[in-house]
């Protein structure tokens, strides 16, 4: 590899856009992958996406925009995938091009549901990339704040830590703080398990619970969190961390959460089919909360808030009842 690695994002999304923003200040040139040709156009035309963030101005000599997955793969040294964990089969369907010796970033928050697997162990299970290959990058980090320029952190998670340190460089700037983990396993269940705890607090908000519970909620819902992980993947860590209590906090708490919001809509009476045509957007926590479920009894961590979640989203029992036992079992 060059002393300056190329970079391909895969993504159309607020994410991917996010990202494709912070590369954008480190390096002269990204492949940045979308499969709507008409967004790539209009990119290419008006220099901002036009579905998402489209605040963020783009200089549209620093974008070699493809429609292509396997033109974005040949392209790079290192592989950002941000898309929903619902359509990352979907998408690899496509892909001819080899990905050996690629080094594969995943800021996906959410289990593959083909192989309910969470997206590094995917890679490294179904395509055979070396541990040290794969990495996660997650928060606490919101794509709208990253287009504001406000000041955010992220934790670069990777087996080695050299190549942790190389993603992590190329995405640091004035308002972006960056530090590295060899929690690979750690941080990306818990990026994919927090979205399940902001549905709860969505939930909890929509069924006209206060403050004082939705402390209680969140208090819950990092222990719940650290038992479940701690059955997958036992190793020290500090679920206090920014990575996991962090990202669990501004998941649940903020006004750009689409998880929190989807919650919100189920709370209010929304069926889970009308919230998701309302949002318009994929909240990964639905998909999660099965997955994580089912995962789970095989494991038998003690996840009551995750029970909870699942009996209403997925066995239609009414999110009043399920929340009134659930204050019960909390403390």
């Amino acid at each position: 590899m060059t002393d300056q690695p190329k970079f391909a994002v895969i993504g159309g999304g607020s994410w991917a856009t996010a990202i494709a923003k912070m590369l954008c200040v480190n390096l002269p040139e990204i492949t940045w992958y979308m499969r709507n040709e008409e967004a790539i156009e209009h990119l290419k035309t008006y220099h901002h996406n036009p579905n998402y963030l489209s605040s963020v101005e783009f200089h549209i000599e620093q974008l070699r925009l493809t429609s292509d997955i396997n033109e974005a793969v040949a392209a790079a040294d290192y592989i950002i995938f941000a898309i929903p964990s619902a359509f990352l089969g979907g998408e690899l369907k496509n892909l001819t091009e080899s990905l050996e010796g690629k080094v594969i970033f995943s800021a996906i928050k959410g289990i593959v549901p083909e192989t309910s697997l969470i997206v590094g162990e995917h890679f490294n299970k179904v395509y055979d990339i070396p541990l040290e290959n794969i990495g996660v990058i997650t928060g606490p980090c919101h794509a709208e704040e990253v287009a504001l320029e406000r000041l955010s952190y992220l934790t670069i998670a990777c087996g080695d830590a050299s190549k942790a340190k190389v993603v992590a460089k190329y995405l640091s700037s004035n308002y972006i703080k960056t530090k590295i983990s060899d929690d690979i396993i750690g941080t990306e269940y818990a990026a994919m398990l927090k979205n399940i705890y902001a549905i709860a607090a969505g939930m909890a908000h929509g069924l006209g619970y206060g403050d004082n519970f939705q402390s209680v909620l969140m208090s819950n819902g990092i222990r719940e969190m650290k038992k479940f992980i701690r059955k997958v993947h036992k190793m020290k860590r500090n679920i206090n961390d920014s990575a996991y209590l962090g990202d669990l906090l501004v998941t649940g708490y903020s006004v750009f959460s689409r998880n929190r919001m989807f919650g919100n809509m189920i709370g209010k009476g929304y069926t889970v089919k009308s919230a998701m045509m309302e949002m318009s957007m994929v909240a990964e926590g639905y998909y999660a909360t099965k997955s994580a479920w089912e995962l789970n009894q095989g494991y038998g961590a003690k996840t009551p808030i995750i029970d909870a979640v699942h009996d209403i989203l997925y066995e239609g029992k009414e999110a009043k009842k399920v929340f009134k036992k659930l204050t019960d079992k909390l403390d």
